[in-house]
């Protein structure tokens, strides 16, 4: 079994700032890329921003100059620190891995979500 758990959402004024951390644990043998996800009410869930194993990193352009994707490889954790939030940002933001399990299968999980509000 694998477990995605995030952490760090919370309520922010526009123009705050806060990071989010998302911990796997479970039967993992090693983990590929690692991102972030939001939903926000009545819209389909979209991309924030994806790191490979390697620390390559890619941004959806909503996000880019203001959030910072990062990982931590030996606590297969995933970072974001989001800067300059502003009320379009409110939303459950979720953390997905693609990952090998000790079953030699490869598989993406995702986590339950933490909600950021951000306030104008």
């Amino acid at each position: 079994q694998v477990q995605l758990v995030e952490s760090g959402g919370g309520l922010v004024q526009a123009g705050g700032s806060l990071r989010l951390s998302c911990v796997a644990s479970g039967t993992i043998f090693s983990i590929n890329g690692m991102g972030w996800y939001r939903q926000a009410p009545g819209k389909q869930r979209e991309l924030v921003a994806v790191i490979k194993r390697g620390g390559s990193t890619e941004y959806s352009d909503f996000v880019k100059g203001r959030f910072t994707i990062s990982r931590d490889n030996a606590k297969n954790t995933v970072y974001l620190q989001m800067n300059s939030l502003r009320s379009e940002d409110t939303a459950l933001y979720y953390c997905n891995a693609d990952l090998w399990d000790y079953t030699n299968s490869r598989r993406t999980y995702w986590g339950q979500g933490t909600q950021v509000t951000v306030s104008s």
